[in-house]
């Protein structure tokens, strides 16, 4: 492993630098430098402070004319100048001078021949902790000729000033795609140096005709692979738990020729009222080694997962092998299923149906619901909506991705179904939510091919393809109309969520022509 110095990394002045220590040796200086604390596990419990997630408002893309063209500039990519990126990052190396610096050198991307390598520079041992955990770590050959291809510098220490960095506040996510260079100011949260190599492989992976995906991913014992689409709260991670499948990620990956491949080395779970009985791999997967963001413990190191004073998205990263059924090389076959997770909280679509592959593009621009009680000011069912099931970490075009998936489908015919693990025959303040045992037995059966050659009825209005019959499941549960006791409520349902949907598409995809077929 090749030694780094301090003027290696552009950083004046006499700080210790931490190279690529090992998990013991940064958990120590963590606690040391007083960090964190253990809990009775051995996890690394750590506080954020202000930031206890993703700052979206504070996110920015560098300007500059080899991208300009490419991004999808607006409320999502806010674009930055050359010459503000390049004050913030003086700024930030001066800042730096004389402080300990932790380096940790690690792969995005399962498949060698598709990876990116990143550099993390942290002013804080268990950031760097984080990094070692949720990338991919080289082999000691690997870091023999270890080279970046983009740094990531993170200083939560140093504060931004709006009125002349020209940023939002004083933290700033800044990417620039020229210099192959991520500065993070002002900011503990560890998922921003997450979605930022996330968004950083969404830009390079499509120019060599790779689709990136926001999804998780399991496999059977052949090999036969099923994607997981969803966005918060409608099951994907959960979903994609199965003791009888392998788990190939959780969050992140990508679709070449050969098949699927994890972007990440390990997961980043949420923690909100985690139960040992219902979620036992994520709660043995927190143990040494593992950071905890923001989880209340007793003065015993106990923690309680229940109790959301500091903020309702507690998070646990740890590494994939703290998983028991886990793909030990990251990657699978071309998928043979994928699944589109959709909590609807308006009670009209079927729990579970099948979609064409155009019809699947239209489904692909992320539907959920937001309900009352999960933001202040809801107060009934909100259609939400989210490209590619993760707008926020996707710089391009939607339709660059659009026509890779699309390409993808045709290639390998994936057969594709849309769950809805939300509510059905009532919305959400009327009627309990569907059942995560009866969602598993139809995620079983869409994934073993036992719906390939069943009857289906078709919803012309939705483009829906329904089931008459599932293994397991009433043949009432399956179509949303005949729970609804109020006829006339639930066509003021599907005339409200067909216009969102209408609406939501209108803006992000009107006119699109994929293959000579226009979405529509």
């Amino acid at each position: 492993m090749k030694e780094i110095r301090l003027a290696d990394i552009c950083i004046a002045g006499r700080g210790q630098i931490f190279h690529n220590l090992s998990v013991p040796q940064l958990i120590a200086q963590a606690l040391q430098r007083g960090e964190g604390t253990l809990t009775n596990t051995g996890a690394l419990n750590v506080n954020t402070g202000k930031y206890t997630g993703r700052s979206p408002e504070d996110k920015f893309i560098v300007d500059s004319p080899e991208v300009h063209d490419s991004i999808d500039w607006g409320d999502v990519n806010r674009p930055i100048s050359k010459e503000h990126f390049r004050l913030i990052k003086c700024k930030m190396h001066a800042y730096l001078q004389n402080k300990s610096l932790y380096i940790f050198d690690g792969f995005a991307g399962a498949r060698s021949c598709s990876r990116r390598a990143f550099r993390f520079i942290n002013e804080y041992a268990y950031q760097n902790l984080f990094a070692h955990q949720l990338l991919i770590r080289p082999s000691e050959e690997e870091l023999e000729d270890f080279e970046p291809d983009y740094t990531v510098i993170c200083a939560p220490g140093f504060s931004c000033i709006p009125e002349y960095d020209g940023v939002h506040s004083e933290t700033a996510i800044i990417i620039d795609f020229e210099s192959r260079t991520v500065l993070i100011a002002g900011n503990l949260y560890c998922g921003e140096m997450k979605k930022a190599v996330f968004t950083v492989m969404n830009y390079e992976l499509p120019k060599r005709n790779i689709l990136p995906m926001h999804c998780s991913a399991n496999m059977d014992g052949k090999g036969n692979t099923a994607l997981f689409f969803g966005l918060s709260g409608t099951g994907k991670t959960t979903l994609s738990s199965s003791p009888s499948r392998l788990l190939i990620g959780d969050d992140e990956h990508a679709w070449d020729d050969c098949g699927i491949f994890n972007l990440e080395g390990g997961c980043y779970a949420k923690c909100i009222d985690l139960d040992k009985e219902k979620e036992p791999e994520i709660f043995g997967a927190i143990k040494f080694s593992t950071v905890l963001e923001n989880v209340i413990a007793s003065p015993e190191g106990i923690p309680d997962y229940g109790d959301h004073t500091l903020t309702y998205n507690t998070r646990a990263a740890y590494p994939l092998n703290h998983i028991s059924h886990v793909s030990q090389g990251g990657c699978g076959d071309i998928p043979g299923t994928i699944i589109f997770l959709t909590a609807d909280a308006s009670g009209v679509l079927p729990p579970i149906s099948r979609l064409s592959h155009d019809k699947a593009l239209y489904y692909y621009s992320g539907y959920t619901s937001k309900i009352s009680g999960t933001e202040r000011g809801i107060s009934q069912p909100t259609a939400t909506f989210s490209a590619m099931f993760g707008a926020p970490f996707f710089p391009l075009k939607p339709e660059v991705y659009v026509r890779l998936l699309y390409r993808k489908l045709r290639e390998s015919d994936a057969k594709v179904y849309l769950i809805n693990t939300g509510w059905c025959g009532g919305t959400a303040d009327t009627v309990p939510r569907l059942s995560l045992k009866n969602t598993r037995l139809m995620v079983e059966a869409a994934i073993g091919g036992v719906l390939e050659n069943c009857k289906y009825r078709m919803d012309d209005r939705f483009g829906l393809e329904i089931p008459t019959a599932c293994p397991g499941i009433s043949a009432e549960l399956l179509d949303p109309s005949r729970l609804w006791a109020n006829a006339a409520e639930y066509e003021r349902q599907r005339n409200w969520l067909l216009n969102a949907f209408r609406e939501n598409f209108e803006n992000k995809f009107s006119g699109l022509d994929i293959c000579g077929w226009q979405i529509s």
